[in-house]
Parts: C-alpha cells; structure tokens; sequence
C-alpha cells in the first residue's frame, strides 16, 4: 500500500488507518483536511483527516465520541472551543486560561485539550516573517478568541506592551486581564506607534470591503497581520503594504497552528512544507 498516494490506492483507508479531524459549524470551508492529509501523506502516516459538521450545542458530545470511535486528534473550532474545554479530561495552561480548546488530544482514554492558536501566530511571525516580538509594542484589533490567544501568546514571547483595541472597551479590558503585566486596554491611534498590528476581526473577509484600522496609521517598519486568509490579499494588507508596512494574511497562523496540532498527535516534526504547499494550492483552485 503506498500511503503517500491514498486517492489512488483502493485498499486505503484500511483498519488500521488512524483517524482525526476537525469539528466546527460551518465546516466545509476548512483547509483543515488539506494541511493535515497533506502532512500524513508527505511522512507515509496510515493516518486520515475528515471534516465533521457538528451543529451548535453539541460539541461536548463530539469530543466524548473520540472514545468511543477510537478518533487519535481532533481540531476543534467554531462555534465548539468553549464546549471543548468543558468535554476534556485535562486542559494544558494556555487553553485553561482561556477556556478554549483548539486541539484534542486522546492518549488512552485520557482526553487532552489544548491550544495552539497563540503558539503557532508566534511561530508564523518568527519563522515566517523574521519578527521577534520580544521587547515590542504590539496592538491587538479585537478581544474575541483568536484576539485572547494572541494577547496570551505575545505577552508570553516577552512584548514590552500588548494593546488592544475593541469596539466595546469591557471585552477589550477581559483580553487584557490575560496579560496584566503588560497589557492594556487601547485606542485605535495607538497602531501609530505600534511595532507590530494584528487584526483579529472578521473585518476584510470576503464580501468586507472595510478596513479595521485607519490605514493613515500605518507605515513602513511595521508589520501588519490579517488573520483573516480569504481573501489572500484583504483590504488591510493591501493598504497596508502601500503604506510601506509588510503585511501579511493569517495563512501562516492556520499553517503553524495545524503543525502544532499535528505534533501533538503523531510526536513527530511536522512537514511545514508540504502542509504550506496543499494550503496554497487549495486556495489557488478558488
């Protein structure tokens, strides 16, 4: 059986095929299955990655059926991080300080919540892009969860300050509670001064023309990070980089955090090429 090829071999999956996947509402957009198939097939995994429609509510029960369906990891996301956190066994630190569970690992009958999502921005940053956040001013645009996780994730690489800004000052103030030492709550005049500005709304998405940030703020030396990836090139990035900023979109944050995950599950060094290579491709066919 070659595994490397699973669409072209009829025995495969098999039995002894090892399952994960993703859960979330809605789902069918996820390149979840394509970072994750891709990884297996480039390291001769016998290992699938599926893609689970799991309405609202029920998220705590799809995460107990690991159990009982032997699933080896699962990645969880919206609406079901929260009901995640609550089904698991055991929370790693970050995930219990922000009461979201990304990745779940299942290690005998032993479910594992954790979060990656801060780990792999701070990764996509570093390896990615070259930036050290360690001593900077960084401001964060939002305070829901992705905005938390890269508020944790920041303060913990050593930023001099994280400051995020929010249309509604009280979520704005939870985030920043995360990271007390050095984070604050914001207005949007400090992106001006800021070393590094992620946008962590859904401002820019397809079908979004607006702009989170008044791109005037923005300028060369800066780097600027859309978690938004569809489009590739959002309304941010794009006045961004004619403001002489580099600006990126979240493609390397969903890389990174999937390699993550992927390491969690397999204990091995994740193929950041090739699950980086099906990523693209994926979004080139649309």
């Amino acid at each position: 059986m070659s595994v490397s090829e699973p669409g072209r071999t009829p025995s495969w999956p098999g039995g002894a095929t090892r399952l994960a996947g993703v859960i979330g509402h809605p789902i069918r957009h996820s390149l979840s299955p394509v970072l994750h198939n891709a990884a297996f097939a480039a390291l001769d995994l016998d290992w699938a990655f599926v893609a689970f429609d799991v309405g609202p509510g029920q998220g705590k029960a799809a995460v107990e059926a690991m159990r009982a369906l032997g699933i080896d990891g699962l990645s969880v996301t919206m609406p079901h991080k929260a009901d995640a956190a609550a089904a698991v066994d055991e929370l790693a630190p970050h995930a219990a300080q922000l009461n979201s569970v990304n990745t779940v690992v299942r290690r005998g009958t032993t479910l594992v919540g954790e979060n990656t999502d801060g780990a792999g921005f701070i990764n996509a940053i570093r390896l990615d892009e070259g930036f050290d956040p360690s001593g900077r001013k960084c401001v964060v645009l939002g305070a829901g969860g992705a905005a938390r996780a890269v508020v944790l994730a920041l303060a913990g690489a050593g930023a001099a300050q994280v400051i995020v800004v929010n249309r509604t000052p009280e979520r704005a103030a939870v985030a920043a509670a995360l990271a007390p030492a050095v984070a604050r709550v914001g207005v949007e005049a400090d992106a001006a001064s800021a070393d590094l500005v992620v946008n962590a709304t859904p401002v820019g998405m397809t079908g979004d023309p607006g702009l989170p940030v008044d791109p005037v703020l923005l300028h060369s030396g800066q780097l600027v990070v859309d978690l938004v990836y569809i489009p590739a090139v959002t309304p941010l990035v794009s006045a961004a980089r004619e403001r002489g900023a580099t600006a990126v979109n979240g493609l390397g944050m969903l890389i990174h955090q999937a390699a993550l995950a992927f390491e969690h599950w397999t204990g091995l060094e994740p193929p950041l090429e090739a699950m980086s290579a099906a990523a693209v491709a994926q979004l080139t066919l649309h």
